[in-house]
């Protein structure tokens, strides 16, 4: 069976530091896939090759058995696959309906004669659905830039539902968030992951170990583990390299 992502050998250089090295990365449809390293591992400069914001300095990228490794970035996302950012990316002085409505509206515009033809009712509704599933619906009228903290986390994950993954990278989702907002953000992956597949970069073991079905180690630049989040516990080289045993 394909898989929904594949990376054959990647790797990125920056100068002499090689900040991915060899990386095979293997993601099935419909799984939660934690990547977990520390600082400096290369996790973000992995997922960054693979939702096409930098360019590989060897390998290949795969998607749904297509080589997308040459597309850019926003062709990456009209195939389905979408980044959130680890600094919360979103446009302070719009509303939060605003903010999602463009993504939304982006999902559809391929050319200037998609503008006239733009069904807005359908964006209205893509908006409605993407708020209410994160519970931002209540405050679509606000500016973003009134939004708590945490809020502004669940408005940036509404704007990429609005369009439509098939794989979903969330960059340390629960950075910043008090208890029982992580609490609401474990809830809200497991919805999404029935409609889509989801890679997250996660610090926070209890996060991992809670939405997890495999958890994925990176170290210098390399795949040092893969396996369940309990077999990755008990991993004596992710103790030395990650859990500092």
């Amino acid at each position: 069976m394909t898989a929904l992502l594949e990376t054959k050998a990647i790797s990125k250089r920056f100068g002499g530091l090689e900040a991915v090295s060899g990386v095979d990365l293997r993601l099935e449809r419909g799984e939660v896939r934690a990547l977990i390293g520390p600082n400096g591992a290369g996790k973000t400069t992995l997922v960054s090759l693979i939702s096409g914001r930098l360019s590989p300095t060897s390998g290949r990228v795969l998607f749904a058995g297509r080589d997308v490794t040459s597309l850019r970035a926003w062709d990456r996302v009209g195939l389905g696959i979408v980044y959130t950012f680890q600094v919360t990316s979103i446009y302070r002085g719009f509303s939060v309906y605003d903010n999602v409505a463009l993504a939304a509206q982006r999902r559809r515009l391929r050319a200037l004669a998609d503008w006239i033809a733009l069904d807005r009712q359908a964006v209205a509704r893509d908006v409605e659905a993407a708020l209410a599933t994160v519970g931002l619906w209540a405050l679509r009228d606000q500016p973003a830039r009134a939004l708590a903290y945490g809020h502004q986390r669940l408005l940036e994950v509404a704007m990429a539902l609005a369009l439509r993954p098939e794989l979903l990278i969330l960059d340390e989702p629960s950075q910043g968030l008090a208890a029982a907002e992580i609490d609401g953000l474990c809830g809200l992956v497991r919805d999404i992951a029935r409609a889509a597949t989801v890679l997250v970069i996660e610090h926070n073991m209890a996060v991992v170990l809670e939405l997890a079905g495999r958890v994925t180690v990176m170290d210098q630049g390399r795949i040092i583990a893969e396996g369940t989040p309990r077999e990755i516990e008990a991993h004596a080289e992710v103790q030395k390299a990650y859990l500092g045993r």
